[in-house]
């Protein structure tokens, strides 16, 4: 069984924690772990393998958290441009053999009863082997309006219902014979693609062709293997492409194709109007993480109900969350309060009143940045953190890892000055090269070509001090990158 893990998502309920380019679904919220790696460890006992469908940014952040892990025997569907659910699926079923049954999972989601979690994913998988398409509900615990509802008769999937009203959930939850609609499935990648050519041909058709595009274009690209016999179109043939990449571990959808793909979700799709779907009920003790007040719940706390956090102190205090690392924080007489402090921002709200962070976002995206970056950023090659930023001015904490190097590039607008804090650095300047030791430093006016590269065994550490009329994070003009490791 192959557990596709659908990345997508920037987790904006959680702001300021969670920003596109770190998601939800990467930060290390439990045990030092992220809500990625707990799916990868909890589905890797019933699961042989991964196919991690995301973006660009989310790859790297994949790789190097299932490295953490030791975790290999990984595929990978790069996206350069989210459709939604159906044509994620769609597309890493293509590559799959037929008779393969898979488990869709978000990779956001925490789930706490894992005997019980088992049990129901071997119920599916049963039903997904004879050729059903399965839905895994969450058994209620409480009148939900944030998710949608599936009406089941036994296993049998009577109506999938939208997010409801109060009253209406109130409804559902005592009826019995309704669950939270997960976002989790398992069936054979062959029934869901026939399916999906049945009632969305369009998605099937443009996914097909995007695939194709691809194959050739990489074929063409790197002239490795002859995949034509693969490529030939079969239309009585839902699947073409379980051979594809047999020798790669990663597929990449050109920009257009995607684009032209309709977006669309797989209940939509496929689920909301096939006759072949079951439901499995579960009670596994899930969360989907969604908002600041469901986090609350999943955190461990002090006697006074305070989320454990060794920089806060509490004066008459409680039931309050408190996430930050920064710097101290303490409160006084304060209640059922959320405090999260990141550095470059601070949200403070009511408990109760966190889906309302949506709202901030929107507000947050007109006015700068800080919806989508962290001070620190992770990329290919390692992360960088913003010390100061100011008029004129900005100052940055940059860790190489050993053997990763940093993209050929130059500046319009900024200077450039490095101090080699500790390790080694291989500097390349227009067309000199060389190595600069702890605590010697180069310079790079704008216009140079310039790249930095590690070439030891030990992470490099350097201060990068921008000095010049914009030291924006667009101020790169790339002209050569590294886009595999």
């Amino acid at each position: 069984m192959t557990n596709i893990i659908l990345c997508g998502g920037s987790g904006t309920r959680l702001w300021p924690i969670s920003r596109t380019l770190m998601p939800k679904q990467f930060v290390k919220l439990f045990d030092d772990k992220s809500l990625f790696q707990l799916t990868v460890e909890r589905n890797s006992k019933v699961c042989d393998r991964q196919f991690i469908v995301s973006n660009t940014e989310q790859y790297f952040l994949a790789l190097d958290q299932l490295e953490e892990l030791n975790n290999a025997n990984n595929r990978y569907l790069l996206e350069p441009v989210g459709r939604n659910t159906a044509p994620a699926i769609a597309l890493a079923c293509m590559t799959l053999d037929k008779d393969e049954v898979v488990l869709v999972t978000p990779s956001d989601h925490l789930i706490k009863d894992e005997a019980e979690y088992k049990k129901v994913l071997l119920q599916a998988k049963e039903l997904a082997n004879d050729n059903f398409l399965v839905t895994f509900g969450i058994t209620p615990t409480f009148a939900e309006t944030g998710f949608g509802y599936i009406e089941a008769d036994e296993l049998d999937v009577k109506a999938f219902h939208e997010k409801p009203d109060l009253k209406t959930a109130q409804k559902y939850l005592d009826a019995g014979n309704y669950y939270w609609n997960s976002g989790m499935f398992c069936f054979k990648a062959g029934i869901f693609l026939e399916e999906l050519q049945k009632y969305s041909h369009e998605v099937y058709d443009a996914c097909e062709n995007a695939l194709d595009s691809r194959v050739k274009h990489e074929n063409d690209e790197m002239n490795t293997h002859d995949h034509s016999e693969q490529s030939t179109h079969h239309s009585e043939q839902p699947i073409r492409h379980s051979e594809l990449d047999s020798e790669s571990n990663m597929i990449r959808i050109k920009h257009d194709d995607m684009i032209k793909i309709p977006e669309d979700s797989i209940d939509y799709a496929v689920m909301e109007k096939s006759n072949i779907v079951k439901v499995v009920p579960s009670d596994i003790n899930w969360s989907d993480v969604g908002s600041f007040d469901a986090l609350y719940d999943e955190l461990p706390k002090d006697e006074n109900n305070n989320t454990l956090n060794e920089n806060h102190i509490s004066i008459d205090s409680k039931n309050n969350l408190i996430y930050g690392n920064e710097k101290k924080i303490a409160t006084v007489d304060i209640e059922d309060i959320i405090i999260v402090d990141t550095g470059d921002a601070l949200l403070i709200s009511k408990k109760g009143s966190s889906q309302k962070v949506k709202q901030v976002v929107a507000e947050i995206k007109k006015i700068t940045q800080l919806h989508n970056i962290h001070l620190t950023g992770y990329r290919p090659w390692g992360s960088y953190t913003v010390l100061e930023d100011s008029n004129g001015y900005k100052i940055k904490r940059i860790e190489v890892m050993p053997g990763k190097r940093l993209s050929l590039q130059r500046h319009k607008h900024r200077n450039e000055h490095w101090i080699v804090v500790s390790g080694e650095a291989t500097v390349t300047i227009n067309n000199n090269t060389f190595i600069l030791k702890q605590n010697e430093s180069t310079y790079i006016k704008a216009g140079d070509i310039h790249r930095l590269l590690n070439n030891s065994n030990e992470a490099l550490v350097i201060i990068e001090v921008q000095v010049g009329s914009y030291t924006g994070e667009d101020d790169i003009e790339r002209l050569e990158d590294d886009y595999k490791r």
